[in-house]
């Protein structure tokens, strides 16, 4: 009992913290290209950092369709695939206006399908040494376990900014 009585309040502060993580609103993704980080932000507060890859050709702004860059600007999450090739996936608004104006100044297809996922179906047991190298096509992967926490806390319409 003694020992019950010890463990109980432990107890109640680990249900507490995981039940109000879940519950807070994230509004803000930022993505920093150069550290490798993707942070969850609400109301300009951290909650959580992950460490992620990114496309196989990272340095830079994305220009175009192929280039396997990482897209840097201002980007909305626009909507979810439960059913991705990537685990589960957030997509992002690339491109903007902005992309679509220097595409269209340089002949160019944007590109698209630019998300946060997971590993590719199959191969989750990689886990977090998928970051020891970029690997995607542009897009920003985290491992299967984390995108399963991204894709609960993160709503349609969220920010993302993507960094240099």
């Amino acid at each position: 009992m003694k020992l019950l009585k010890s463990i109980l309040p432990l107890l109640l502060i680990f249900v507490f913290a995981a039940s109000a993580t879940e519950s807070v609103l994230i509004d803000k993704i930022l993505i920093e290209k150069k550290a490798r980080s993707l942070t969850l932000l609400s109301k300009g507060n951290v909650v959580k950092t992950y460490k992620i890859a990114l496309g196989r050709n990272p340095e830079g702004a994305k220009e175009k369709e192929g280039d396997n860059k990482t897209p840097e600007g201002i980007y909305k999450i626009d909507s979810r695939k439960d059913k991705s090739a990537y685990h589960l996936a957030l997509h992002i608004s690339y491109p903007n206006e902005k992309d679509k104006n220097r595409a269209k100044e340089l002949g160019v297809s944007p590109g698209g399908s630019i998300m946060i996922h997971g590993i590719k179906n199959g191969l989750g047991g990689v886990g977090s040494f998928h970051r020891w190298f970029d690997w995607t096509k542009g897009c920003i992967a985290v491992t299967n376990k984390e995108i399963e926490e991204i894709y609960k806390l993160v709503p349609n319409g969220a920010v993302v900014e993507i960094k240099p």
